[in-house]
This record gives structure tokens, sequence and C-alpha cells, in this order.
């Protein structure tokens, strides 16, 4: 054949190959058999490997997948890809119509609605028609660059077809496993002796988050288009069927179970309908999606925070089983509140197999009363989170005591109702609950290994320690490696130990050892709100301090006497000497004072011994050695309130290089100017 004819052959090859791919996978519609498919399969394979030249990036023999990724590569929406808000009852979707009524004219408005799928959602880009690039969600604004794993799914098309393709578009769509194939592969999986998927959605992400693309093309995947994000050059478009038929004509996959419905009605029956269907869907799905059908009153409603006002998702209720109690444990989270958790007898909830379930706090098992042999009825909330629902009282299991009714026997120990720990079952500190809160918490802060990753990570945030570098990341590594344990060990590390770290430099370890040795000099409001003490916040910490004066005088302070500080209730004082009564808490600042952690000394605030009580000041520009929270701090702790903006209410302005309007207007308004040294002299007198 001629080079043209070539050219012709290729292009008829690859017009016909997608033309029965699209019966097959989108409109499961075959018109030729298999054989007849990889026959012409087979004949463009070889005339693209006898002439490399015929080889385009829409052809369908790129399909079967390349050599594996290394990583994948971030990818920046042009249009950020927002989530919906979520619905559970009909008051949120009377509430939800209400509110666009409000906006759009007309007493019905008129929706396009679909299934919600459970899957992933996926952003395809078409350049003059071709697939160019494919990304993940991600945040909404950045994913990750799937192109290569998502060219091998075979009902998205590598070329849009039709009269009205637009130079440019960004489709929004969902990839997903069908029922059917999510069985298959499980089917071998087990065939392999290897671990099989929990759900449809798991075996969807698993398969498109492949490094190795030939492992995604082995794998049967589904796409349904629901919507762009933007593009250049498209039709006239009235409402959002509209562009869904449009997406229809291109080729693109749609739900056959999308329709238009009117009101709030329509939405309902709608809602109503689908879950009836839900069972025999060849797909899952956890709720149904409505969107306002007009286009320009989509843009009329615009968005709120992250979501669009045009549009909701309303959910199905979550998936419920029953299984037993085996054991009910106690977790201490990051902040130290305790959490019991059911340990259960696995049963499979919601697409995944369920062994543990949150019981929230002592209230809430008190009110379920959930004991251990309990059956229990388990629910995924949310779909996401197990949670214990209660309990099947008829099925609560007795031993037989003799002379002892059902109602004395669960009296026993074996079944006595569960109590919270009075100490932290991981470091043994006391346990409280403040009164009119419903979670326990443990108070070992600078000491408990469940909490240490967040207490070290506040105790070197800018407005505490403020060590620059050691970032939540590197807490983690310190803490998982062993390395520090206290806030006090960050004081004790050396180059060896930080260069051995997982991209760790030299240059950036010694920059970290030199924030560490500057920040020994510090405040001592810093330090206290450093401690991380429940309930001290920074304006508090300044509070303490400045009634206080050292450290030592807070930390033998009883209720009585924090009670007279300015600003403290109850709770907080409470707060302030259960911290302080752990010895491990005192332990660990007396380790942080032998480490040279050091702060100026500051007389105790009275009516009579600071002559800045009262009195406002106003930074700007940058000072020459303090930073702006520095000289704020140092301000404060002598009587003084720091303030954002310029009026005849100011009383001293210090100004550092760059000052900008502020300087003017204080000139304007004859306000003192301090430098720095003016500053620190006057805080001195």
């Amino acid at each position: 054949m001629s080079g043209s004819d070539l050219i012709a052959r290729a292009a008829a090859l690859r017009e016909q190959l997608e033309y029965h791919n699209h019966r097959y996978y989108v409109l499961d519609d075959p018109q030729v058999p298999d054989s007849e498919y990889d026959r012409l399969f087979a004949e463009l394979q070889q005339l693209e490997q006898q002439h490399p030249s015929l080889l385009t990036a829409d052809s369908p023999t790129q399909r079967v997948g390349g050599s594996p990724l290394p990583e994948f590569q971030p990818f920046s929406h042009r249009t950020p890809m927002l989530s919906l808000n979520n619905a559970f009852s009909d008051e949120d979707i009377e509430a939800f119509d209400r509110r666009v009524r409000e906006v759009v004219a007309g007493d019905v408005v008129e929706y396009e609605v679909g299934p919600k799928f459970d899957g992933l959602a996926i952003s395809l880009v078409y350049v003059d028609g071709v697939l160019s690039q494919a990304a993940t969600r991600g945040d909404g604004y950045s994913g990750e660059d799937v192109t290569a794993n998502i060219r091998t799914i075979r009902s998205i098309p590598l070329r849009l077809e039709g009269p009205r393709v637009p130079a440019f578009v960004e489709v929004r769509g969902e990839v997903l496993m069908l029922r059917a194939d999510f069985e298959r592969l499980n089917q071998e999986q087990d065939a392999k002796g290897e671990k099989r998927f929990a759900n449809p959605r798991n075996a969807a992400a698993g398969s498109l988050r492949q490094l190795d693309s030939r492992i995604t093309a082995s794998r049967r995947l589904a796409f349904f288009a629901y919507n762009i994000g933007s593009a250049e050059g498209e039709p006239l478009l009235r409402s959002q069927s509209e562009l869904m038929d449009w997406l229809g004509e291109m080729r693109l996959p749609l739900c056959q179970q999308r329709s238009v419905v009117k009101g709030v009605q329509g939405l309902l029956d709608y809602y109503a309908d689908i879950g009836r269907q839900r069972p025999g869907l060849p797909f899952d799905i956890d709720g149904v999606v409505y969107k306002v059908n007009s286009l320009a009153a989509q843009q009329e409603l615009g968005f709120v925070s992250r979501a669009p006002r045009f549009a909701i998702a309303h959910k199905y209720p979550a998936e419920e089983a029953l299984t037993t109690v085996e054991a009910i444990d106690v977790q201490v989270g990051r902040t130290g509140a305790l959490t019991p958790v059911a340990r259960l007898k696995p049963v499979f909830v919601g697409g995944v197999t369920v062994t543990n379930a949150t019981l929230h706090n002592q209230d809430e098992i008190q009110r379920k009363d959930v004991r251990v042999g309990d059956t229990v009825i388990v629910r995924r909330a949310g779909d996401v989170i197990p949670e214990v629902v209660g309990i099947v009282p008829e099925r609560r299991p007795y031993r037989q005591v003799p002379g002892k009714d059902l109602f004395d026997q669960a009296q026993e120990p074996e079944f006595a109702p569960f109590e919270m720990p009075k100490t932290c079952p991981v470091c043994g500190s006391h346990v409280v609950k403040e009164e009119g809160e419903a979670i326990s918490r443990c108070t070992g802060g600078l000491f408990c290994s469940a909490q240490r990753k967040q207490a070290l990570w506040h105790f070197a945030s800018r407005k505490a320690m403020d060590i620059d570098g050691l970032g939540e990341k590197l807490v983690e590594q310190l803490v998982d490696e062993g390395i520090v344990r206290t806030p006090a060990d960050m004081y004790k590390l050396g180059l060896a130990k930080l260069t051995a770290l997982e991209r760790m430099a030299e240059k950036s370890a010694g920059n970290l050892l030199a924030a560490i040795e500057a920040s020994k000099n510090t405040t001592l409001p810093r330090f206290v709100y450093a401690l991380g003490i429940r309930n001290v916040g920074e304006a508090t910490a300044k509070d303490l301090a400045r009634h206080f004066g050292d450290i030592d005088a807070l930390i033998h302070a009883d209720v009585e006497q924090l009670l007279a500080v300015a600003d403290v209730g109850p709770v907080v004082a409470q707060s302030i000497v259960d911290f302080f009564a752990e010895a491990h808490n005192v332990e660990v600042i007396e380790q942080l004072r032998a480490a040279g952690v050091n702060w100026p000394a500051i007389e105790k605030l009275s009516s009579s011994n600071t002559k800045l009580s009262g009195k406002t000041f106003v930074l700007t520009g940058t000072l020459p050695t303090l930073s702006r929270d520095d000289a704020k701090a140092r301000l404060e702790t002598a009587g003084a309130k720091v303030a954002g903006s310029v009026s005849k209410k100011t009383d001293y302005v210090v100004a550092g290089t760059e000052a900008g309007s502020k300087l003017v207007k204080a000139q304007e308004l004859g306000i003192p100017v301090l430098d720095e040294a003016q500053m620190l002299e006057l805080l001195l007198e």
C-alpha cells in the first residue's frame, strides 16, 4: 500500500475499533463477535509496529498500558473540583429547594437528577477532541495525573466524536467498578491466592492508582460522565440536561438512570424510585445528586465555601448489620481524648468487613447500655466510620446463677456495665472529665506517648516556642524513630541524628539546630502557651504570666488562686491544676529549664507597678532584632495593649524599616513614634 493508503487504513481501523468499544463497553450492545474485534485490533497493531509514524495518541492499541511510572505527577485543575453538600432527610431537601427558589424566579424549579456513584471523581481533558490528560480530584484544586491508567479504560473515548466537538473541554465524571467485574476480580484474586478486595470502590481506587498501567488495563473499570469543568468552543447550552445530551453525543458514557424532575416532590419521588432500584443496579451508589437544570440559574446561585449552591447530594441511610461485642478497649487520641472502642466479631457492613466500632464516650455507652457479649447493631455512619447504634436486649447472654433472676445475673462481674478507666491506659496519668463535657481526657500532655506528636508540634509552633523548620512531618519522623519523646528531648538533638533522617540534608539540620537554640530565649507567656495545657490559649497564657510572674508560682497555684486571674473560670483553673498535678509534666518543665530554656523576669502585674498598664501600642514595619510576635508579647507582659490600627486612642507607635501607612497616620495625629531600642528602654523603666 502507498503511504496515503496506509494512513487511511490506520485511521479507518482506529475509527472502527473505537466504535465497537463504544457499542460493547458503553451501550452494552456489541455488533461484532470478539474474534472480529481481535482481528481488527491485530491488524492495526501490526501496521503501527511496521510503520511507527502511524501511531497516534488516540489509538486503541494504547489502552494496553505501558512501562511502570516512578510516581504520579501533580495536576492543577483549571476549575476546582468542588464537593457537594449532603442531605439526609426530606426536610433537608425541602430547605435546599426553598433556598434555590429564593434566588431563582418561579414557584417550581426544574432539576437534573442522577445516581451518586460510589467511585472516584476524575477529570478528563480533551484538546481538539483528543484525550490529553486525566487527573484525580485530589483536594479539589490539585490532583494526580493518571493519564496512562485512564487510557486503559475502554469506555472512555480517546477521541471525541460528533459535529460539536470543542477546541477544549474538561469532562468531569466517576471511575468505578461494576459489581459483576468486582466479583470476577475477587475470583481471580482467590485463584492466585492473593488478598480479596473489600468492595468495588476500593478495587477501582487500587486499580486506577497503579504505577504500572498494565495492571490497570487488566482490570475492567467503568466510567460515567456527569458534568464539565470548563470548555472553549462549546455549543450554546441552556440546561444541565442539554449539557449531558451533548456529552453523550460525543460518545462519552452516561448513566441511564438520570432524569429531569420538577419541584420537591419530583426530587423525593426520584430518591425513592432509585432507592428501590438500588439493590439491582449494576454499580454501587450511596445516594442521588440533584442539580438545578437551568445553567443560567446555576450561574446566579453560585457557590458557598467549597460547594455549589445549585446542587446537593441526597444520601441513603447507612447500611446496618448485627454482630457481637467481644471486648471494649479505650484509645487515647492526639489531644488526650479517651474514646471507647468496641472490638467486634467481624461483620460485613456497607461493603467492608468491620471489626471495630466507636462507642464515642462514657455517656453514650451508658445510654445504649453496651456491654461485652452483647449483640449490637453496627452502622457505617455516613458510610465511613463504623459505630454501634444500639444493642438487642433480648439477645444479651446470661450465665446461669442458681437463685438469681435475669436482672440480678446482669449485675454479675462478667456482665457488669463498662466504666472508663481512672488512669490513662497509655501513660498512667490521671483521667479527668470536665463538668458539662462528655469526653474524658488524659492529663499527661507532655509525657503521654499517645499525645506525643500533637504536644511536640504545638510546643514548636509559631505562637509557642517558634522553632522554625520543625513542622508536623518532621515531628512524626522524630517520634516514629524514637529520637524524641518529650519537648525536652528536642534540645538534646545533634547534627548526626538529624542528618540520618530521610530528606534531611546537613544544611537543613544545621538551620533547625540553630532555630532550636534560638528558641531557648523566649517569654513566659510563650512558654506557658507552649505547654499545651487544656483550655489555656494564647491570651490566657499571657494573663497567667502577668499575674504570677514566674512558672513556679503558677505550678503551685491552687484553684482559688487561679480564679483570681482575669478571665480564668472554674473549668480553666481545674485544667491547670490537673496538668501540674502530674509529676511527669513538671519533670519535663524542669528538664526544659535545665536545657537552657529561659525568659526575662517579669514583675507580677498590679495597679501600681507597671507604667504601661492600659497603654495602647501599634507595631509597624520590620524591627531589627525582635519579631512582631516577640515585641507584642513583651508589651502585653508589661500590661500594655497592642492594637492593629492607629487611632486617636493610640499612645505609641513602634516603627521599624519599611513602615507604611500606620507611621504616616501616627505622624499626622502627633502620636509618639518609637524605634525598637526606645521601646525596650520604656519597658525597663
